[in-house]
């Protein structure tokens, strides 16, 4: 068998100024992408999880990249898909791979070597009229939205109309929706696509995602077979590729010793803020989760109070996108102590390097705990602060099961808006539901 332990070896699937580019930019593959490469250069369908920062991202994307600058995927259409259950986090995605895209084109031109023109493009709620007009008039290679915006998408002429060559989907952060019901919602959505698009390949993305069998199964889904009234399926084989890097996280469960009598009107709140302050004073920058909008408003008021300057922003969802932005660029850029979040910043979004994580209360799923200390880098300390919500216990009994099971409790399709296709029948589109894994269709 050829040795993946050199760069060259890795990089012999991709572009002869692709593989310079890397090679001065990036220096060697990490040790995802030295074992995804191949089966993604292969048009393997694949799991892929690894830590934050080990490269997920490109690596699914960085061959996508080649077959449209290589001329092998045409372009002027919609060639590849990647699908975020947060809407923030695509901006990130976009702009990260502009950047890449942008650097390519100055390798090529000053070797004397046409580029082409590949256009990234976001779709979700915060998408203006305009642009998604534009977007139909001219869609563009790289598409990226949320699963919503997948479906509705799927509902109009229109919005079929852009998605009848995609070549690659890419699911991230897969491990968020695949055992809820919008995560059904997603993967028949993808199911719909085979049907406009025919087969294509499928690559998920997860930091943290347990079991991995039962995940790659419902990623994969089932490719049907014959005639719809057959009710023969073969389930699409998926690829899982795991990284063997170990991860490490220091963390504290802590509550103020003294904070009974600190009380201020029967709360604890004022003498919690008062420590959170302290962590804040300590560091350069401090994330903190709140389990919901409420206490993220409120800890960041505490926080701020009396301060001559501002040290926190609340970050959620119900914040215009235009807010959200401002607050996170602003921590990143060193304009900005903390960030108060919910789950709106627990999914991966690029704020920089951290030097502490703060849970207020225990979290509310062992997945949203792990995603919120274990997805951002450098590896920061972790600190449990609160009394209520449960116990760290429940926090580290972790079971694979449990997260298996809620995958067949949500095998109940959502349908919404699925609009008109004009050559689908009834039994061809209760056929296309059956080969989604949530339906069960191998029962």
């Amino acid at each position: 068998m050829k040795s993946m332990d050199h760069q060259d070896g890795m990089l012999d699937h991709f572009h002869p100024f692709i593989r310079k580019w890397f090679a001065g930019r990036l220096g060697m593959p990490t040790e995802i992408q030295r074992r995804a490469w191949p089966l993604i250069a292969a048009g393997r369908h694949a799991l892929i999880t690894a830590p934050t920062g080990s490269g997920k991202t490109l690596t699914a994307f960085l061959w996508a990249l080649n077959q449209l600058i290589t001329g092998a995927w045409g372009r002027g259409q919609t060639r590849v898909l990647y699908v975020s259950p947060l809407k923030a986090l695509n901006n990130d995605i976009r702009r990260n791979l502009i950047t890449p895209l942008e650097e390519l084109k100055d390798f090529f031109k000053t070797a004397g070597e046409p580029f082409p023109e590949i256009c990234v493009l976001t779709r979700s709620g915060d998408t203006p009229a305009e642009e998604r007009r534009r977007m139909v008039r001219r869609p563009p290679e790289i598409l990226i939205t949320t699963p919503e915006s997948l479906n509705l998408l799927l509902s109009s002429r229109t919005g079929r109309a852009m998605l009848t060559g995609i070549a690659t989907v890419i699911l991230d952060e897969i491990h968020a929706v695949v055992a809820t019901k919008r995560g059904t919602h997603l993967i028949t959505a993808v199911e719909r696509l085979v049907l406009l698009t025919g087969e294509f390949q499928r690559i998920a993305l997860s930091a943290t995602v347990r079991p991995l069998a039962a995940v790659a199964e419902f990623v994969g889904g089932f490719i049907r077979k014959g005639d719809p009234k057959d009710e023969d399926y073969e389930r699409r084989p998926v690829e899982i590729v795991s990284s063997l890097e170990e991860k490490r996280t220091e963390i504290r469960v802590a509550f103020p010793p003294d904070a009974r009598e600190r009380l201020v009107d029967a709360s604890w709140w004022p003498v919690l803020a008062e420590t959170f302050r302290e962590i804040i004073r300590g560091n350069r920058a401090t994330l903190l989760f709140a389990n919901s909008r409420r206490t993220a408003e409120k800890v960041t008021r505490l926080i701020n109070e009396g301060e001559p300057e501002v040290l926190a922003y609340a970050h959620h969802g119900s914040l215009s996108r235009e807010i959200r932005l401002a607050v996170e660029e602003r921590l990143k850029n060193g304009g900005l102590r903390a960030i108060v979040a919910t789950s709106s910043l627990e999914l991966g979004i690029d704020i920089g390097d951290l030097d502490e994580v703060v849970l207020i209360q225990t979290p509310p799923a062992i997945s949203a705990a792990i995603q919120r200390f274990d997805t951002l880098k450098p590896r920061p300390e972790v600190l449990i602060v609160g009394r209520g919500g449960g116990s760290i216990e429940d926090l580290w009994a972790f079971n694979e099961e449990p997260v298996a099971r809620a995958i067949a409790r949500s095998r109940i399709p959502v349908i919404s808006a699925v609009g008109h296709q004009d050559d689908w029948t009834i039994a061809d589109y209760v056929a296309d539901l059956r080969a989604s894994t949530p339906t069960d269709a191998a029962k």
